[in-house]
């Protein structure tokens, strides 16, 4: 006996909305992983941050659009 198949969407595809843009699927997906550090680099980076009187969203900020680090 087969199974049925999967629901429509089952693999975390771009949303089927048609008001919806791939690239701005594509952007979200990308800026939410580049957010995503392992604990021991947050915890670097916060620290660092600190040190330079910065918000740690502010130091990553510029670690994400510059690729440098201060």
């Amino acid at each position: 006996m087969a199974s049925p198949p999967p629901p429509l969407g089952h693999n975390g595809g771009p949303p089927l909305d048609p008001n919806e843009s791939w690239r701005g699927y594509c952007w979200r997906k990308a800026s939410k992983r580049a957010w995503k550090a392992p604990r021991e680099i947050a915890l670097r980076r916060l620290a660092r941050a600190e040190e330079l009187g910065m918000s740690y969203r502010d130091y990553t900020l510029e670690i994400l659009e510059r690729g440098r680090y201060l």
